[in-house]
Protein backbone atom coordinates (compact mmCIF):
# COMPACT_ATOMS: atom_id res chain seq x y z
CA UNK A 1 0.00 0.00 0.00
CA UNK A 2 1.65 3.42 -0.83
CA UNK A 3 2.16 6.03 1.29
CA UNK A 4 -0.61 8.83 1.97
CA UNK A 5 1.06 12.21 0.59
CA UNK A 6 2.47 14.67 3.77
CA UNK A 7 -0.69 17.34 4.09
CA UNK A 8 0.15 20.78 2.45
CA UNK A 9 -1.10 22.29 5.78
CA UNK A 10 -1.56 21.00 8.97
CA UNK A 11 -3.08 22.96 11.65
CA UNK A 12 -2.07 21.44 15.02
CA UNK A 13 -3.23 22.18 18.53
CA UNK A 14 -4.36 25.58 17.30
CA UNK A 15 -5.52 27.79 20.03
CA UNK A 16 -6.40 31.73 19.32
CA UNK A 17 -7.21 34.42 22.58
CA UNK A 18 -8.57 37.85 21.78
CA UNK A 19 -8.55 40.44 24.17
CA UNK A 20 -11.95 42.35 24.58
CA UNK A 21 -14.09 44.30 27.10
CA UNK A 22 -15.55 41.55 28.32
CA UNK A 23 -12.33 39.14 28.91
CA UNK A 24 -10.60 36.52 27.03
CA UNK A 25 -11.88 35.41 23.64
CA UNK A 26 -11.01 31.76 23.11
CA UNK A 27 -11.85 31.93 19.84
CA UNK A 28 -10.11 28.98 18.49
CA UNK A 29 -9.11 25.96 21.23
CA UNK A 30 -7.55 23.30 20.39
CA UNK A 31 -8.05 23.23 17.11
CA UNK A 32 -6.18 20.23 14.46
CA UNK A 33 -7.22 20.50 10.76
CA UNK A 34 -5.05 18.87 7.58
CA UNK A 35 -5.12 19.40 3.90
CA UNK A 36 -4.20 17.87 1.66
CA UNK A 37 -2.40 18.78 -1.85
CA UNK A 38 -5.31 19.31 -4.19
CA UNK A 39 -7.77 18.87 -2.42
CA UNK A 40 -10.80 21.07 -1.39
CA UNK A 41 -11.85 21.37 2.39
CA UNK A 42 -14.83 22.96 3.98
CA UNK A 43 -14.92 24.32 7.22
CA UNK A 44 -18.51 24.61 8.25
CA UNK A 45 -20.38 25.90 11.28
CA UNK A 46 -22.54 29.07 12.59
CA UNK A 47 -21.52 32.50 12.91
CA UNK A 48 -18.91 32.36 16.24
CA UNK A 49 -17.60 29.15 15.90
CA UNK A 50 -14.36 30.19 15.15
CA UNK A 51 -13.64 29.60 11.21
CA UNK A 52 -12.68 33.16 10.07
CA UNK A 53 -10.12 33.50 13.10
CA UNK A 54 -8.28 30.02 12.18
CA UNK A 55 -8.08 31.11 8.73
CA UNK A 56 -6.86 34.52 9.77
CA UNK A 57 -4.21 32.50 11.50
CA UNK A 58 -3.04 30.57 8.78
CA UNK A 59 -2.13 34.05 7.04
CA UNK A 60 -1.02 35.88 10.27
CA UNK A 61 -3.60 38.50 9.61
CA UNK A 62 -5.43 38.54 12.97
CA UNK A 63 -6.25 41.75 14.48
CA UNK A 64 -3.25 42.79 17.34
CA UNK A 65 -5.49 41.93 20.42
CA UNK A 66 -5.05 38.17 19.06
CA UNK A 67 -1.90 35.79 20.40
CA UNK A 68 -1.89 31.99 18.49
CA UNK A 69 -0.47 29.12 20.10
CA UNK A 70 0.52 25.78 18.36
CA UNK A 71 2.18 25.20 15.11
CA UNK A 72 0.65 25.30 11.55
CA UNK A 73 2.51 23.90 9.09
CA UNK A 74 2.36 24.78 5.38
CA UNK A 75 4.60 22.92 2.96
CA UNK A 76 7.23 21.64 5.89
CA UNK A 77 7.42 25.59 7.03
CA UNK A 78 5.58 26.55 10.58
CA UNK A 79 4.12 30.04 9.70
CA UNK A 80 4.11 30.67 13.37
CA UNK A 81 7.29 31.02 13.90
CA UNK A 82 8.18 32.90 10.82
CA UNK A 83 8.89 36.53 10.54
CA UNK A 84 6.40 39.14 8.95
CA UNK A 85 8.97 39.48 6.32
CA UNK A 86 9.08 36.26 5.27
CA UNK A 87 5.30 35.73 5.73
CA UNK A 88 4.75 38.46 2.97
CA UNK A 89 7.43 36.36 0.53
CA UNK A 90 4.34 33.69 1.00
CA UNK A 91 0.97 35.82 1.89
CA UNK A 92 -0.31 36.51 -1.93
CA UNK A 93 2.09 34.49 -4.10
CA UNK A 94 1.85 30.46 -2.10
CA UNK A 95 -0.94 31.14 0.11
CA UNK A 96 -3.69 33.55 -1.26
CA UNK A 97 -7.40 34.66 0.42
CA UNK A 98 -10.81 35.18 -1.39
CA UNK A 99 -12.65 36.78 1.31
CA UNK A 100 -16.43 36.98 1.32
CA UNK A 101 -17.45 41.33 0.06
CA UNK A 102 -15.21 42.25 -2.78
CA UNK A 103 -16.22 45.71 -2.09
CA UNK A 104 -14.04 45.86 1.54
CA UNK A 105 -11.72 44.87 -0.14
CA UNK A 106 -11.20 46.21 -3.72
CA UNK A 107 -9.62 49.73 -3.30
CA UNK A 108 -12.35 52.20 -5.39
CA UNK A 109 -9.59 54.64 -6.61
CA UNK A 110 -7.40 51.86 -8.21
CA UNK A 111 -7.89 50.46 -11.91
CA UNK A 112 -8.80 46.41 -11.34
CA UNK A 113 -5.60 46.18 -13.54
CA UNK A 114 -3.25 47.97 -11.32
CA UNK A 115 -4.66 46.10 -7.87
CA UNK A 116 -4.38 42.31 -9.81
CA UNK A 117 -0.74 44.14 -11.05
CA UNK A 118 0.76 45.01 -7.66
CA UNK A 119 0.99 40.77 -6.55
CA UNK A 120 2.19 40.00 -9.64
CA UNK A 121 5.09 42.77 -9.51
CA UNK A 122 6.34 42.09 -6.10
CA UNK A 123 5.85 38.20 -6.36
CA UNK A 124 6.88 37.29 -10.07
CA UNK A 125 9.13 40.40 -10.86
CA UNK A 126 7.52 41.00 -14.35
CA UNK A 127 8.33 44.04 -16.23
CA UNK A 128 5.20 46.12 -16.69
CA UNK A 129 4.57 44.18 -20.17
CA UNK A 130 4.79 40.87 -18.22
CA UNK A 131 2.38 42.28 -15.81
CA UNK A 132 -0.30 43.53 -18.15
CA UNK A 133 -0.25 40.23 -20.06
CA UNK A 134 -0.95 38.21 -16.43
CA UNK A 135 -3.31 40.62 -15.59
CA UNK A 136 -5.30 40.07 -19.09
CA UNK A 137 -5.06 36.36 -18.84
CA UNK A 138 -6.31 36.19 -15.36
CA UNK A 139 -8.97 38.09 -15.94
CA UNK A 140 -9.96 36.00 -18.90
CA UNK A 141 -9.25 32.75 -16.93
CA UNK A 142 -12.37 33.67 -14.45
CA UNK A 143 -14.35 34.14 -17.52
CA UNK A 144 -14.62 38.27 -17.84
CA UNK A 145 -15.52 39.18 -20.99
CA UNK A 146 -13.36 41.90 -22.84
CA UNK A 147 -10.80 41.50 -20.19
CA UNK A 148 -8.37 44.43 -21.44
CA UNK A 149 -11.29 46.84 -20.86
CA UNK A 150 -11.93 45.76 -17.61
CA UNK A 151 -8.77 46.26 -16.46
CA UNK A 152 -8.94 49.68 -17.07
CA UNK A 153 -12.00 50.00 -15.00
CA UNK A 154 -12.68 51.08 -11.36
CA UNK A 155 -14.54 48.55 -8.98
CA UNK A 156 -17.45 50.93 -8.78
CA UNK A 157 -17.92 50.40 -12.73
CA UNK A 158 -18.45 46.54 -12.13
CA UNK A 159 -21.28 44.30 -11.16
CA UNK A 160 -20.81 42.39 -8.07
CA UNK A 161 -20.15 38.56 -9.75
CA UNK A 162 -17.70 40.50 -11.66
CA UNK A 163 -15.63 42.04 -8.60
CA UNK A 164 -15.61 38.62 -6.80
CA UNK A 165 -14.17 37.09 -10.19
CA UNK A 166 -11.53 40.02 -9.70
CA UNK A 167 -10.74 39.12 -6.41
CA UNK A 168 -10.48 35.36 -7.61
CA UNK A 169 -7.97 36.74 -10.19
CA UNK A 170 -6.43 38.03 -7.88
CA UNK A 171 -5.91 35.35 -5.55
CA UNK A 172 -5.09 33.09 -8.29
CA UNK A 173 -2.20 35.63 -10.14
CA UNK A 174 0.95 34.06 -8.84
CA UNK A 175 -0.32 30.00 -9.11
CA UNK A 176 -0.77 29.53 -4.89
CA UNK A 177 -0.28 26.40 -3.29
CA UNK A 178 -3.23 26.76 -0.99
CA UNK A 179 -6.61 28.92 -1.67
CA UNK A 180 -8.50 30.22 1.60
CA UNK A 181 -11.88 31.23 0.50
CA UNK A 182 -14.27 32.72 3.11
CA UNK A 183 -18.13 32.68 2.56
CA UNK A 184 -16.58 33.73 -1.42
CA UNK A 185 -20.49 34.05 -2.54
CA UNK A 186 -22.07 35.33 0.25
CA UNK A 187 -22.42 39.06 -0.81
CA UNK A 188 -23.63 37.91 -4.06
CA UNK A 189 -27.01 36.97 -5.87
CA UNK A 190 -28.30 34.07 -5.76
CA UNK A 191 -28.09 33.43 -9.42
CA UNK A 192 -24.83 33.79 -9.58
CA UNK A 193 -23.91 32.25 -6.42
CA UNK A 194 -23.55 28.79 -8.14
CA UNK A 195 -21.60 30.07 -11.19
CA UNK A 196 -18.98 31.69 -8.64
CA UNK A 197 -18.57 28.11 -7.09
CA UNK A 198 -18.14 26.39 -10.59
CA UNK A 199 -15.66 28.64 -11.14
CA UNK A 200 -13.39 27.68 -7.99
CA UNK A 201 -14.25 24.28 -8.64
CA UNK A 202 -13.07 24.20 -12.12
CA UNK A 203 -9.80 26.69 -11.73
CA UNK A 204 -8.74 25.64 -8.67
CA UNK A 205 -9.45 21.46 -9.26
CA UNK A 206 -9.19 20.58 -12.53
CA UNK A 207 -7.09 23.06 -14.37
CA UNK A 208 -4.73 24.34 -11.49
CA UNK A 209 -4.44 21.44 -8.92
CA UNK A 210 -4.00 23.46 -5.79
CA UNK A 211 -5.61 23.57 -2.38
CA UNK A 212 -8.74 25.10 -1.12
CA UNK A 213 -9.88 25.82 2.30
CA UNK A 214 -13.41 26.61 2.28
CA UNK A 215 -15.26 28.80 5.12
CA UNK A 216 -19.13 28.73 4.58
CA UNK A 217 -22.37 27.97 6.72
CA UNK A 218 -23.60 26.52 3.34
CA UNK A 219 -23.62 22.53 3.30
CA UNK A 220 -24.95 22.62 -0.39
CA UNK A 221 -21.87 24.47 -0.92
CA UNK A 222 -19.82 22.16 0.78
CA UNK A 223 -22.04 19.24 -0.66
CA UNK A 224 -21.40 20.53 -4.03
CA UNK A 225 -17.55 21.09 -3.98
CA UNK A 226 -15.92 19.69 -1.37
CA UNK A 227 -14.24 16.33 -0.67
CA UNK A 228 -13.61 16.46 3.29
CA UNK A 229 -15.44 18.59 5.63
CA UNK A 230 -14.64 20.00 9.37
CA UNK A 231 -17.54 21.05 11.52
CA UNK A 232 -16.46 23.80 14.13
CA UNK A 233 -18.64 24.88 16.47
CA UNK A 234 -17.78 27.52 19.59
CA UNK A 235 -13.99 27.06 18.67
CA UNK A 236 -13.45 23.40 18.39
CA UNK A 237 -14.38 20.39 16.10
CA UNK A 238 -17.02 18.40 16.54
CA UNK A 239 -17.09 16.41 13.49
CA UNK A 240 -14.39 15.62 10.75
CA UNK A 241 -14.73 13.30 7.47
CA UNK A 242 -15.47 12.55 3.99
CA UNK A 243 -18.06 15.05 2.75
CA UNK A 244 -20.10 11.80 1.68
CA UNK A 245 -19.83 10.27 5.01
CA UNK A 246 -20.95 13.32 6.75
CA UNK A 247 -24.20 13.98 4.79
CA UNK A 248 -25.37 10.15 5.02
CA UNK A 249 -24.58 9.03 8.20
CA UNK A 250 -23.60 12.16 10.56
CA UNK A 251 -22.60 11.30 13.79
CA UNK A 252 -22.65 14.42 16.25
CA UNK A 253 -25.35 15.76 17.50
CA UNK A 254 -24.58 18.98 15.93
CA UNK A 255 -23.55 18.59 12.27
CA UNK A 256 -27.39 16.64 12.86
CA UNK A 257 -28.75 19.58 13.56
CA UNK A 258 -27.18 21.31 11.00
CA UNK A 259 -27.82 18.91 8.71
CA UNK A 260 -32.10 19.47 9.39
CA UNK A 261 -31.66 23.23 8.92
CA UNK A 262 -31.74 23.09 5.86
CA UNK A 263 -33.36 21.42 2.90
CA UNK A 264 -32.09 19.54 -0.38
CA UNK A 265 -34.38 20.56 -3.59
CA UNK A 266 -36.18 17.26 -3.61
CA UNK A 267 -37.50 17.87 0.01
CA UNK A 268 -40.96 19.24 1.28
CA UNK A 269 -40.30 18.72 5.71
CA UNK A 270 -40.08 21.92 7.72
CA UNK A 271 -37.19 23.26 8.34
CA UNK A 272 -36.05 22.83 12.03
CA UNK A 273 -34.21 25.67 13.23
CA UNK A 274 -31.25 24.74 16.57
CA UNK A 275 -32.27 26.16 19.46
CA UNK A 276 -29.96 28.49 21.23
CA UNK A 277 -27.19 30.58 19.92
CA UNK A 278 -23.26 29.91 20.00
CA UNK A 279 -21.60 30.74 23.54
CA UNK A 280 -20.10 33.77 24.86
CA UNK A 281 -16.37 31.97 24.50
CA UNK A 282 -15.00 34.51 27.27
CA UNK A 283 -16.34 31.92 29.20
CA UNK A 284 -17.83 28.96 27.61
CA UNK A 285 -19.93 26.26 29.23
CA UNK A 286 -17.57 23.31 30.74
CA UNK A 287 -17.68 20.11 29.15
CA UNK A 288 -18.94 19.61 25.73
CA UNK A 289 -19.59 23.12 24.66
CA UNK A 290 -23.08 22.12 22.88
CA UNK A 291 -24.48 20.58 25.68
CA UNK A 292 -26.85 23.41 26.46
CA UNK A 293 -28.10 23.30 23.01
CA UNK A 294 -27.66 19.47 22.48
CA UNK A 295 -30.76 17.81 22.93
CA UNK A 296 -29.15 13.77 23.63
CA UNK A 297 -27.16 16.07 26.13
CA UNK A 298 -26.37 13.73 29.41
CA UNK A 299 -24.76 14.19 33.11
CA UNK A 300 -21.30 13.85 31.16
CA UNK A 301 -21.79 15.87 28.53
CA UNK A 302 -21.93 19.11 31.68
CA UNK A 303 -18.60 17.68 33.43
CA UNK A 304 -15.93 16.64 31.14
CA UNK A 305 -14.02 17.40 27.28
CA UNK A 306 -15.34 14.54 25.05
CA UNK A 307 -12.66 12.56 23.62
CA UNK A 308 -12.03 12.02 19.82
CA UNK A 309 -14.11 8.52 18.50
CA UNK A 310 -12.85 7.47 15.39
CA UNK A 311 -15.01 5.78 13.31
CA UNK A 312 -12.03 4.90 10.53
CA UNK A 313 -12.09 6.34 6.84
CA UNK A 314 -11.13 8.96 8.84
CA UNK A 315 -14.29 10.22 9.97
CA UNK A 316 -14.04 11.32 13.70
CA UNK A 317 -16.34 12.83 16.40
CA UNK A 318 -15.89 14.74 19.86
CA UNK A 319 -18.85 13.49 21.62
CA UNK A 320 -19.59 11.59 24.73
CA UNK A 321 -22.09 9.44 23.13
CA UNK A 322 -19.28 7.55 21.54
CA UNK A 323 -17.37 6.63 24.93
CA UNK A 324 -17.23 3.21 26.27
CA UNK A 325 -18.19 4.31 29.91
CA UNK A 326 -21.37 6.46 29.21
CA UNK A 327 -22.50 3.86 27.30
Amino acid sequence: MDDLPDPLLHIQNLHVQLKSREGTVRAVDGVTVDIMPSEIVGIVGESGSGKSTMALSVIKLLPSTAVAIGRIFFDGSDLLRLSEKQMRSIRGSRISMIFQDPTTYLNPVMKIGQQIGEAIRLHLKTDPKGTEQRVIKGLRSVGIAQPDDVAHQYPHQLSGGMKQRTLIAMALSCAPSLLIADEPTTALDVTIQMQILNLIRDLVKKKLGISVMLITHDLGVVAELCDRVYVMYAGKIAEEGKAEDLFEKPRHPYTSALLRSVLSITETRRLEAIEGEVPNLTNPPKGCRFHPRCPKAMGACHAEDPSVHNFGNGHKVSCVLYQDSVR
